[in-house]
């Protein structure tokens, strides 16, 4: 009898062992972004990302922003984090060619 328990506890123990190293990986996808946008340096118009996607400071294509953007995650901010740019500010007023309307 006491071999059957051990071997059911054992793999109780190992399916929750699988099921949290597997859970790992994903607690990552999940992180939200904590960094202030005072904190990332602002993006370089000279930055290769920023010429590829044609970014500029100031829009110049009515009701396209960056802060109206679906990639945007500034807030209310000035400056804030953007995905397409990685550990950079870019402007609330700002525009590149990947603007996508931020969903509802």
């Amino acid at each position: 009898m006491r071999s059957i328990r051990n071997k059911a506890s054992r793999r109780r123990f190992l399916r929750a062992a699988g099921a949290g190293a597997a859970a790992l990986p994903l607690a990552g996808l999940l992180r939200v972004e904590t960094v202030g946008a005072a904190e990332l340096p602002k993006l370089d118009l000279e930055d290769p990302t920023a010429k590829a996607l044609g970014y500029v400071h100031e829009s110049t294509t009515a009701g396209q922003l960056c802060n109206n953007c679906n990639f945007w995650k500034g807030g209310d901010a000035e400056w804030g984090a953007c995905q397409l740019f990685p550990g950079k500010a870019v402007a609330a007023k700002g525009w590149c060619k990947s603007w996508i309307k931020m969903a509802s």
